[in-house]
C-alpha cells in the first residue's frame, strides 16, 4: 500500500483564501478575513496549515496557538469534513503541543462546544482535563464551552507521552493511507 505525504507547515498570510474556504467548509464562516490575518501577523500566534499531497495550495486543515506567558492558547483546530476520521486532528493538535513543547511552554488551554464530543475525546486522547466552563460562550446559539487543561508540558513524562503519541499518530494516519511531512521548515522556527 502506497501512502500519501501530508506536509505540516507553517502559514502565512498567502494562505489567506485557502483559510477563509477552510473556515467556510468548517464552521461557515466563523472568522473573517481580517481576523485570519491578525492571527498570521501576531508574533504570539502560531498558525499551521495541512496540506494535501496532491495539491500545493488545498488546505486540509489547521490549528493555531496563543504563546501567553509560558501558556499555549490553542484558539482553532480544524479538519475539512471531507477528511474527518482519518486521523489528521491528532497530526494537527500533535504538531501544535510539540511546537509548544519547543518553545519551552508549560501549559495548553483551549475552549471547545460542551456538545462537540468528538474533540472533547481527540483532546482527552492527548491528556487534557476539563477545568471549568464558559456559560453561553459561543455567540451563534448561546453554548457552553468547557475550557480543557494540559499541565506539565516540560515534564519529562509527557515529553515520553508526546513521543508515543507521535507513533500513534502515525500508525493512525497509515490506516487513511496517510504519511505525515513536515515542512522543510522546522517546526519550532515561525517565518
Amino acid at each position: 500500500m502506497s501512502l500519501l505525504d501530508l506536509r505540516i507547515q507553517f502559514l502565512n498570510t498567502e494562505h489567506l483564501s485557502a483559510l477563509l474556504d477552510l473556515d467556510r467548509a468548517c464552521f461557515n464562516g466563523l472568522w473573517t478575513m481580517e481576523g485570519y490575518k491578525r492571527e498570521l501577523e501576531s508574533p504570539n500566534s502560531h498558525f499551521l496549515g495541512l496540506f494535501a499531497p496532491f495539491s500545493s495550495t488545498e488546505l486540509l486543515g489547521m490549528g493555531c496557538f496563543w504563546s501567553i506567558l509560558e501558556e499555549a492558547h490553542i484558539t482553532i483546530l480544524a479538519v475539512h469534513p471531507q477528511y474527518h476520521h482519518q486521523g489528521l486532528g491528532q497530526a494537527l493538535l500533535y504538531s501544535l503541543l510539540q511546537i509548544a513543547c519547543d518553545r519551552n511552554l508549560e501549559r495548553a488551554t483551549l475552549e471547545v462546544r460542551a456538545s462537540n464530543q468528538v474533540a472533547i475525546s481527540l483532546y482527552q486522547k492527548f491528556g487534557f482535563k476539563t477545568a471549568g466552563r464558559r456559560r453561553g460562550y459561543y455567540r451563534d446559539n448561546s453554548e457552553d464551552a468547557l475550557v480543557l487543561w494540559l499541565s506539565g508540558l516540560q515534564e519529562p513524562q509527557f515529553l515520553s507521552t508526546l513521543k508515543d503519541l507521535h507513533a500513534t499518530v502515525c500508525d493512525r494516519l497509515a490506516k487513511s493511507s496517510w504519511s505525515l511531512v513536515i515542512s522543510d521548515q522546522p517546526l519550532g522556527e515561525k517565518s
